[in-house]
């Protein structure tokens, strides 16, 4: 049978085929500028409307999504985003107005953003919040100022290391470094904790603290976590809570309560915010009393109490010593705190718990059905994720081979090698929006590609067969972008 190739967005093009029909101008016409600065040709396609429609249309379909399928990415969180979440962030009220209003003209945007303060407080266990940092990492970075401006306050310059075990999340040293301070790695012992004696050894005088991911990358919750936290505090430090993996503890631990001074908030993990494509991020970050001095300005409080009859006037407030503005204007508003707002709304206290509660129960069920058929190096109860093996013995397949093959298998691949303490690591997190059903033909792909690894290798070397596009090379897409679908025969030319 012959093969028919589909022509691009630019063979379909012909001369003087439009699109759309622009009105007359209303407004008196204006000279172009001088020629130098015009180009003589400008080689886009000229289509009708449908021809576009349908070229984008199509590559949407390339796409995949949580609307499409399971996501089990693990340390991601990538779970159902309620629809009503972009009802309410497209709310007149909230989506046109601008940060610098006055105050008086945007009540209603400050009281969520003083009540979403007030709900992390809650949840978390702190005593102070802020909503500025735009993401996980900038929340990461905002903590570690924070730390630092307590220490120098005090005069304890040379507090300048950082502990940091080797199951927290990769950026965790990246914030540490751009403040000049050193990273001193803290090994796993063989249940997945923080090594008590490596801990006790690297104590002293100049740690300004531990950044510690409780449940840690490889999806354990500290079993000595008490021992940890007095450990560093004795020596003087402060202790960081990543709080990437909150989605576990909702409703159940409270980081504040187990002695965490500070620890940031992804919104667009634990409370359901999009976050395919880079973004819109947000990182609210909460400390305990002693460095509520120190959080970042302005904050939203209550400038005016109100009575039976009027409202409080919401206005910005600054810490007495704060660290200063970590982003223009107050956060990603409408992109993540009014999202989030809308989802803790939804759910309330109960609620909260039960996501907590369906995610530790789906991880561990997955963890059950796989354990026989790959390798789980730390083989204990899980919370909302696990990690295990990707490679057989006798077998040359990878994880990364596991991962494509699943493609197949209409699956989303979880996340590869990380964390990097764990040989081919496959690391899982179902979320608590999955339900069984969806979580057994995950189960089942798995173990059907464990067999084909064993009778078939080539057919994971060779996997995608099913995609649109085969298997790619990441690493040299990665370096070598090509940011358009089709390049014109003379493009060098263009350039």
């Amino acid at each position: 049978m012959a093969t028919i190739v589909e022509p691009t967005i630019f063979e379909l093009s012909s001369p003087g085929r439009l699109g759309v029909t622009m009105p007359a101008s209303d407004v008196p016409e204006t000279a172009l500028p001088p020629k130098n600065l015009l180009r003589s040709d400008l080689p886009l396609p000229e289509l009708a409307e449908v021809d576009v429609v349908r070229h984008y249309t199509k590559l949407s379909k390339f796409n995949y999504s949580v609307d499409d399928g399971f996501y089990p990415l693990g340390s991601c969180t990538m779970k159902y985003n309620p629809k009503i979440n972009e009802d309410t962030c497209r709310l007149p009220g909230f989506l046109y107005t601008h940060p610098l209003q006055p105050i008086e003209t945007v009540q209603g945007n400050l009281a969520l953003m003083f009540e979403m303060q007030e709900w992390l407080k809650e949840i978390s266990g702190f005593a102070g919040v802020t909503l500025q940092p735009a993401a996980g990492a900038h929340g990461e970075f905002t903590g570690v100022l924070m730390m630092a401006a307590y220490h120098k306050a005090r005069n304890d310059t040379k507090r300048t290391k950082m502990l940091i075990p080797d199951a927290a999340h990769g950026t965790n040293p990246a914030s540490v470094g751009m403040l000049g301070m050193s990273v001193v790695t803290i090994p796993s012992d063989s249940r997945g904790n923080v090594d008590l004696k490596a801990l006790e050894a690297a104590c002293d005088d100049t740690v300004v603290g531990m950044m510690l991911t409780n449940p840690n990358t490889l999806g354990m919750f500290d079993e000595n976590i008490e021992k940890v936290v007095n450990m560093v505090k004795d020596c003087g430090g402060l202790m960081y809570g990543d709080g990437a993996n909150l989605n576990a503890l909702l409703g159940i631990v409270r980081p504040g309560d187990l002695g965490f001074d500070v620890m940031h908030f992804n919104l667009h993990k634990t409370f359901s915010v999009p976050h395919g494509g880079g973004g819109p991020g947000s990182g609210p970050v909460g400390v305990s009393q002693r460095l509520v001095d120190y959080l970042p300005s302005p904050l939203v409080g209550i400038i005016e109490e109100g009575d039976d009859d009027l409202e409080p006037l919401y206005g910005f407030v600054t810490p007495k010593h704060s660290i200063g503005r970590m982003k223009a204007f107050h956060g990603h508003f409408g992109g993540g705190l009014v999202r989030a707002y809308t989802y803790i709304s939804m759910h309330g206290p109960d609620g909260l718990k039960a996501i907590s509660q369906f995610a530790v129960l789906n991880a561990n069920y997955l963890q059950a059905r796989l354990r026989s058929t790959y390798k789980i190096p730390y083989d204990r109860i899980c919370m909302h994720e696990f990690v295990m093996e990707g490679q057989f013995e006798g077998s040359d397949v990878r994880a990364l081979d596991i991962s494509k093959r699943l493609m197949d298998y209409k699956f989303h691949p979880p996340t590869n090698y990380f964390p990097l303490i764990v040989h081919e690591a496959l690391m899982i997190e179902p979320t608590e929006t999955e339900n069984k059903d969806t979580l057994d033909r995950f189960a089942d792909a798995l173990i059907a590609i464990a067999e084909e690894a064993k009778s078939q290798p080539d057919l994971l070397h060779n996997a995608p067969h099913s995609t649109p596009f085969g298997r790619m090379d990441e690493v040299k897409a990665a370096r070598e972008l090509v940011l358009c679908c089709w390049l014109p025969e003379n493009y060098e030319t263009l350039k």
